[in-house]
C-alpha cells in the first residue's frame, strides 16, 4: 500500500462522511506522532489498488493556529501525500476554495469534490464543473457523501490522478508581484531545505508564516531575508498577509463568478435555514428554546425508554435466577453462587440496564447534530460565554461532554488560545456525561417516580451553569485577557438519514457497552472479593474488608446526608467510571435494578438522594478523563480538576442537605 491519499477540507464540509464512504469498515484510529489528537486511517480498495486514506483534521486554510490545524498542515506540506482530496461545501464555494488556493500554490496533486452538490441545485445555482476544472487546472468531482451519490465516481478519478502534477496556480498579486519576484531570485540562489517552489516559498516568507520562518531562521542568509521582508513591508501601508489574503479571495471571486449561474431572485435567497434561524437564534428567545430542546430530549429518554429498561431488568433477573438454580443442580459451593449472582449478573447487570436509556439519549443528541442545530448552540451561548470569560466555541466541547467528559475535553484542541483550552478542560468535568445517567436515572425513579425527567434536566442544567461559574472564577485566578471572538461555519439544515442517526447512536453507545464488559466487569469482582473476605464474615457485612474502608470513609459524606459505608464506597469506586457507583451498590446488595430501587428508597429521603446526585455530578472525574486532562494539560491542571471537583461537589451536597433539612422534615 504505497499511494497515500489525503482527505483536506473545511469543517463541516462532510470530509469524515466521504471518508466513511471511501473506506467502509477498514478504518482505524490512532494518534498523531507525538500528539494525542486523534489520527483516522482506511484503506480504499478499487480497480485492484489498495490505497491508504488519510482523514486529516478540518482547517479552513494552511495558516495554522490550533492544534488540528497545525496537524493538517504539517501533514499536507511535509509528508506529500500523492493525491489531496480536497472536499468542499459546493454551496459555499468561494470560501471554501480558499484552501485548494493555497495547495494549487504550493504544487500538490489536487482531486477537488464538490460535496452537497443537492443543495446547490435546490437553491437554483448553477456550477459549470468543466470550465472550474480547467481554470484551476485540476479534476474536480461532484458528490452528495451522505446519500452515497458520485462515490463510484470520485474513486475512479482518484485512481485515474495518482501519478498526476497539478498546474501549479500562479495568483496576480499585483503591485507585490516584483517583491516576490526579487525575493524568489534571492532564494534561488541558495540551498534550501524546504520542498517547496522559489515562488511559493517567497509568498509564505511574505505571509510572515512562523512555521517556514522557524525552518529558515538555522540559515545563514536569514538575516538578509528577514531584511528584505522588512524593507518589502515598509513600502506597504497595509499588512502583508491581509494584502496577499484579499488578493487570494478577489481571485476566487472572479473563478466563481466565472463558473456559476444563480438563477435565483433577490427573495428566494432567504433559505429555509434563514427562516427558521431567525426564531432558534434568536437574542431574546434562543436560549428558552435551547432548554426546552433539552427538556423534550429527556422527556422523552424515560417516556420510551422506562417500559424497556423494565424488560431488560427483567432478563437479567431471570438470568439470575436460572444461574442460581443451574449452580445448585451442579453442586457447586455457595461462594460461587454468590459470585456469579451477586457479583457478576447483579453489578454489571445493574449498569446494562439503563442501556435502553443511553440508546435513546444518543439518538436524540445524533438527531440533533445531524439536523445542524447543536452547531448553532455554540451561537446562541456565546454571548453569555464571553461574559464570563469562556470562548463561544468552547460550548461545543461542552455539548460533546454530554455524551463522554473524553472526546469533549479531546475537542478542545480546535480552541485556538491555550487560555481558553485549559479553562475549557477545567470545567468539562461538570458536565453530565452519558456514564452518570445510570445513576441519575436509578435514584430519580426511586425517590422522584412522578417528576423523574424533570431531576435528571435540572442536574443536567445544573452542571452548565456550575461550569460557567467555575470558569469565572477560574478566569480571574489563573487568566486574565480578552477573549476572541467566535468565527465558526453554521451548516444548514438538513433533514437527518436513519441510517446516519442510528451509527452515530451507536458507535456512541457501544463505548458504554465495553466499559460494562470490562472496566466495570472488573472493578465489580474486585468489589465482590472485597465483600467476601475475610472468609467466613457476612457478605457486605461491615466486617468485611470493603466494609471496614467504607465505615472509615462514611462520616466524611454524614453532613451531606448519606453518611452510610455503602454509598462510601460507591463514590470511591465510581472514580474508575461513574457507571461503577450503580455496578457497585448492585454487587454490594445482590440486587437487580428494581431491587436497589427498594433499598434506595429505604437509604434516602428524596433529599439526601437529590445531595447524592449532586455529589455524582460534581466530583473528581473518572480516571480516564483524567488521563485525558494529564495528557492534554500537565499534572498541575490534573490536580486543580481533582482538588476542585471533590471540595465543590461536597460543599454543594453539605449545602443543599442542611439547608433543605430546616424545611423538609
Amino acid at each position: 500500500m504505497d499511494n497515500k491519499i489525503a482527505l483536506a477540507g473545511n469543517p463541516n464540509s462532510g470530509k469524515t462522511t466521504l471518508f466513511n464512504q471511501l473506506t467502509g469498515a477498514r478504518a482505524k484510529i490512532g494518534n498523531w506522532s507525538g500528539t494525542t489528537v486523534e489520527k483516522k486511517e482506511g484503506e480504499l480498495k478499487h480497480q485492484g489498488k489498495e490505497l491508504k486514506i488519510v482523514d486529516l483534521p478540518g482547517t479552513y486554510s494552511l495558516s495554522a493556529y490550533s492544534i488540528d490545524e497545525r496537524i493538517a498542515r504539517t501533514f499536507l506540506i511535509e509528508e506529500k501525500p500523492d493525491l489531496v482530496v480536497v472536499i468542499i461545501d459546493a454551496s459555499n464555494l468561494e470560501r471554501n476554495l480558499y484552501l485548494v488556493s493555497q495547495l494549487l500554490e504550493l504544487g500538490q496533486n489536487v482531486l477537488l469534490d464538490l460535496n452537497m452538490i443537492d443543495l446547490v441545485r435546490k437553491r437554483g445555482i448553477k456550477i459549470y464543473t468543466e470550465k472550474l476544472s480547467k481554470i484551476l487546472g485540476i479534476p474536480v468531482a461532484e458528490t452528495v457523501a451522505s446519500e452515497g451519490e458520485g462515490i463510484q465516481e470520485i474513486k475512479d478519478k482518484i485512481i485515474e490522478n495518482l501519478g498526476n502534477k497539478s498546474n501549479t496556480l500562479k495568483i496576480d498579486y499585483g503591485e507585490l508581484e516584483k517583491s516576490i519576484s526579487s525575493l524568489e531570485d534571492f532564494l534561488e540562489k541558495r540551498d534550501g531545505n524546504i520542498d517547496l517552489s522559489r515562488r511559493a516559498l517567497a509568498i509564505k516568507i511574505l505571509e510572515n508564516d512562523q512555521d517556514i520562518l522557524k525552518k529558515l531562521e538555522h540559515s545563514d542568509y536569514f538575516k538578509e531575508i528577514l531584511e528584505m521582508y522588512h524593507n518589502i513591508e515598509a513600502k506597504f501601508s497595509e499588512d502583508l498577509e491581509t494584502f496577499i489574503i484579499e488578493k487570494r479571495y478577489a481571485y476566487l471571486k472572479g473563478v466563481v463568478k466565472e463558473c456559476t449561474d444563480k438563477s435565483f431572485t433577490l427573495e428566494e435567497r432567504i433559505t429555509l435555514s434563514d427562516k427558521i434561524d431567525r426564531i432558534v437564534t434568536n437574542r431574546i428567545g434562543g436560549i428558552p428554546i435551547f432548554l426546552m430542546f433539552m427538556y423534550l430530549l429527556f422527556s422523552m429518554v424515560f417516556k420510551i425508554g422506562d417500559p424497556l429498561v423494565g424488560l431488560v431488568d427483567g432478563f437479567f433477573g431471570l438470568l439470575s435466577e436460572k444461574a442460581s438454580l443451574l449452580i445448585e443442580f451442579l453442586g457447586l459451593p455457595p461462594w460461587f453462587a454468590s459470585f456469579i449472582s451477586d457479583g457478576i449478573i447483579s453489578g454489571v447487570g445493574s449498569v446494562l440496564v439503563f442501556l435502553p436509556y443511553i440508546l435513546l439519549l444518543f439518538l436524540g443528541i445524533s438527531f440533533l447534530e445531524d439536523t445542524g442545530y447543536l452547531a448553532r448552540a455554540a451561537f446562541i451561548m456565546d454571548k453569555v460565554m464571553h461574559s464570563l470569560g469562556l470562548h463561544g466555541k468552547s460550548f461545543i466541547p461542552m455539548l460533546l461532554g454530554f455524551g463522554c467528559n473524553i472526546p469533549g475535553i479531546m475537542a478542545t484542541r480546535t480552541l485556538e488560545s491555550n487560555k481558553d483550552r485549559i479553562l475549557t478542560i477545567l470545567i468539562l468535568p461538570l458536565m453530565s456525561c452519558s456514564a452518570r445517567l445510570p445513576v441519575y436515572t436509578l435514584f430519580a425513579g426511586a425517590l422522584f417516580p412522578k417528576n423523574q425527567g424533570l431531576v435528571v434536566f435540572s442536574l443536567y442544567i445544573l452542571g452548565i451553569a456550575l461550569s460557567i461559574i467555575m470558569a469565572k472564577l477560574f478566569k480571574s485566578l489563573f487568566f486574565k485577557g480578552e477573549t476572541t471572538p467566535l468565527v465558526m461555519e453554521i451548516p444548514p439544515y438538513r433533514l437527518p438519514k436513519l441510517k446516519n442517526i442510528l451509527l452515530h447512536m451507536w458507535s456512541k453507545s457501544v463505548i458504554f457497552i465495553k466499559k460494562a464488559g470490562t472496566i466495570i466487569f472488573i472493578a465489580v469482582i474486585f468489589i465482590w472479593a472485597l465483600a467476601s473476605l475475610p472468609v467466613g464474615v457476612e457478605y457486605a457485612s461491615e466486617q468485611s474488608i470493603i466494609g471496614r474502608i467504607g465505615e472509615f470513609l462514611a462520616p466524611v459524606f454524614k453532613p451531606a446526608g448519606f453518611g452510610f459505608w455503602q454509598a462510601a464506597v460507591a463514590l470511591i469506586f465510581g472514580i474508575l467510571a461513574k457507571e461503577v457507583v450503580v455496578g457497585t451498590m448492585g454487587t454490594l446488595y445482590g440486587v437487580g435494578e428494581e431491587g436497589l430501587s427498594s433499598i434506595i428508597q429505604q437509604q434516602f429521603t428524596p433529599l439526601s438522594g437529590y445531595a447524592f446526585l449532586l455529589m455524582i455530578l460534581i466530583y473528581i472525574p473518572c480516571i480516564a478523563a483524567l488521563a485525558t486532562i494529564k495528557r492534554e494539560t500537565n499534572w498541575k491542571w490534573t490536580g486543580i480538576a481533582v482538588f476542585y471537583t471533590f471540595l465543590l461537589g461536597w460543599f454543594l451536597s453539605v449545602i443543599v442537605y442542611q439547608f433543605g433539612s430546616l424545611f423538609i422534615k
